[in-house]
């Protein structure tokens, strides 16, 4: 009993002194006891005197010391990385603090696919310069994939199926895909009663996907149908397609957000609403980084919140 109470009493001491571990991490990394003084501000005495009892207190020589320079022992070197990582972990709590207490500021660089971008995101932006005044964004809009992890953006919207590694990612809603035509199809549409029958009808191929030309379909939850369709015109962006449908060029398969207004105004129809395609998801995706500015979560939480009220709305997105 008594050496656990021996024990209790040095985790106490070890506890009250961490600030011990920046001093001897700084000397680490300086190689220089009168460095890491400089660099921490105190006295090249201090920095001497608190490592020199971490060493007597543990019985363990964690550096050597010459004239000329001061280095980590084997036991040192292991002591100093897992000092490193307690002292970054502790930068980034102090560094979370403050930003949650600031008011989100400066510009935001974000990328999203050119569809959804006018459709949600651009509305999310001017509700959240409204909401921040101290914010900007810059915002590039495009079906060219970019990476966030080249530097150039702090936030990236995928719409789909993520595919990226190392990188951070959160899932902020949904959307449904829905095969369409124009009006003046229905005649032809009549006649359709399993996917297998579009095959003899022509398609707009979206360019930008993966398989444009393939599709799996589902009705219930226990028919399934793979088809392959004829593409007579490919199109490398998702509202030339929608446009290319609604001029009567072919059936084409697009995200709901992309025609939920036409097909409640009319200028596009529903094809075989029983068979239901594969859902997607939206993503909000970071660098891989452990720390946020506000501006980026204060921008996510802006485009969650009319991601919501769409769907409450619409029953989409």
């Amino acid at each position: 009993m008594a050496k656990a109470n021996n024990l209790g009493e040095a985790g106490s001491g070890h506890l009250a002194n961490l600030k011990r571990l920046a001093y001897f991490a700084a000397v680490v990394e300086t190689g220089s006891f009168t460095a890491a003084a400089e660099r921490l501000g105190i006295t090249k005495a201090v920095v001497s005197q608190q490592v020199a009892r971490l060493e007597q207190e543990f019985h363990t020589a964690l550096l050597t010391r010459t004239t000329r320079r001061v280095a980590a022992t084997a036991a040192g070197q292991a002591f100093y990385e897992r000092c490193a990582l307690i002292l970054a972990q502790a930068h980034d709590a102090f560094d979370e603090l403050n930003e949650a207490a600031a008011m989100p500021s400066g510009t935001l660089r974000l990328t999203a696919p050119l569809d959804y971008g006018i459709a949600a995101v651009v509305p999310a932006i001017a509700e959240f310069t409204r909401r921040h005044p101290r914010c900007k964004v810059d915002a590039m809009l495009s079906d060219q994939w970019l990476d966030v992890m080249a530097g150039d953006v702090e936030l990236a919207i995928r719409v789909g199926w993520l595919t990226e590694p190392s990188v951070q990612a959160r899932q902020i809603g949904t959307f449904r895909q829905v095969l369409v035509a124009a009006p003046s199809w229905q005649p032809r549409l009549a006649g359709l009663a399993h996917p297998e029958d579009l095959g003899a009808l022509p398609f707009v191929a979206n360019a930008a996907l993966r398989e444009p030309g393939r599709w799996r379909f589902s009705r219930g939850d226990d028919q399934q149908s793979s088809v392959s369709v004829t593409s007579v015109i490919s199109l490398d962006a998702t509202l030339a397609v929608r446009e290319a449908v609604r001029q009567g060029a072919g059936l084409s398969v697009l995200p709901d957000y992309v025609v939920a207004d036409d097909l409640a105004a009319g200028h596009l129809v529903p094809v075989m609403p029983a068979w239901t395609l594969p859902s997607g998801g939206i993503h909000a995706v970071f660098p891989a980084t452990r720390f946020r500015p506000a501006k980026v979560r204060a921008f996510v939480e802006v485009l969650q919140e009319r991601i919501a009220a769409s769907a409450g709305r619409h029953g989409t997105m």
